[in-house]
C-alpha cells in the first residue's frame, strides 16, 4: 500500500494555527489523490507572491495555485485573515474554513459565481 502523503501543512509564522480539518476537507472536495500543499505565510512573503503572480502589491488572505491535473498549493497570510474575518461578520477560524473551501474549489475549476457560493456553503455546512 502506498502511504504517501497527500497534504502537507507548513507553518512560516509564529503564530498557532487552528485545529481545522484541512485533511478531510481536501479530500472531499479534490479527492484522496490530490496532493495539496497548505503554507502559512507572514505578511510581506504574501505580498511577494501576490505581487509576482497577480500584479498585487499586497499581502492578501489566501492565494491558491493548480500546479499539476492532481496538484496544487495554497497560501495563507493568516494575519489578513484575521483581520478581515470581522467583515464576512465571522470568527478567525471559520473565515479560515471558508476560505480553504473557496481556494480547494478554485483549484477544482470553479470560477467565483452563485455556484460556487453554493458550493462553499455545501461544504461549510458538511464540515460545521
Amino acid at each position: 500500500m502506498d502511504n504517501k502523503e497527500f497534504c502537507t501543512i507548513k507553518n512560516e509564522t509564529k503564530g498557532k494555527l487552528p485545529s481545522l480539518p484541512f485533511v478531510s476537507i481536501k479530500e472531499k472536495i479534490l479527492g484522496k489523490k490530490y496532493d495539496l500543499s497548505i503554507i502559512f505565510l507572514k505578511e510581506k512573503d504574501q505580498k511577494k507572491i501576490n505581487r509576482k503572480y497577480r500584479g498585487k502589491n499586497k499581502s492578501t488572505n489566501i492565494l491558491s495555485f493548480p500546479l499539476e491535473k492532481l496538484s496544487g498549493e495554497i497560501t495563507f497570510d493568516p494575519q489578513k485573515v484575521k483581520k478581515d474575518a470581522p467583515l464576512f461578520k465571522m470568527r478567525y477560524r471559520e473565515f479560515l474554513k471558508l476560505l480553504f473551501i473557496h481556494g480547494c474549489l478554485h483549484l477544482k475549476g470553479f470560477e467565483h459565481s452563485s455556484r460556487m457560493e453554493k458550493e462553499e456553503q455545501k461544504f461549510m455546512k458538511m464540515f460545521s
